[in-house]
């Protein structure tokens, strides 16, 4: 960890913004094997109704973690780390694709070490991860 990291209660991590490109859904379908077409072909994912190629959950996931990984120094010092997903991130084929803004708080000191950070996750204004939090090991 960093020794410059503020861990009190009611710290704000630094804002993230990541954008999505189906670049990256054809890149995270070749690491994690998953190929459904709805995160690659428009018309599977408008078929089954869905607006458009959608975005993995776990990669939106993995693209929330970050916040914390990035503000604690150290990936590892997440012991934790879980969500609901609420909504796709919907990811179009023009070139810029989606944007994902990501914001997080230090909720509760766990007193063991460990503090609880609430992480909110958007695409166009709307939250696309529900519950989700990371325990993150600070001391």
């Amino acid at each position: 960890m960093s020794a410059n990291v503020v861990t009190e209660v009611g710290t704000e991590l630094p804002a993230l913004s990541v954008r999505l490109t189906r670049a990256d859904l054809v890149r995270y379908a070749g690491a994690s094997l998953d190929f459904n077409p709805i995160h690659w072909n428009e018309k599977t994912a408008k078929d089954v109704g869905l607006p458009d190629v959608i975005a993995h959950g776990m990669l939106t996931m993995a693209v929330a973690s970050r916040i914390v990984a990035e503000w604690v120094g150290d990936p590892g010092a997440i012991v934790e780390y879980g969500c609901r997903f609420g909504r796709p991130v919907v990811v179009p084929d023009d070139g810029e694709g989606a944007l994902v803004e990501v914001t997080a708080k230090v909720t509760k000191d766990l007193g063991d070490g460990t503090v609880k950070v609430n992480i909110s996750a958007a695409f166009d204004g709307k939250s696309v991860l529900t519950g989700a939090f990371a325990r993150v090991r600070v001391g």
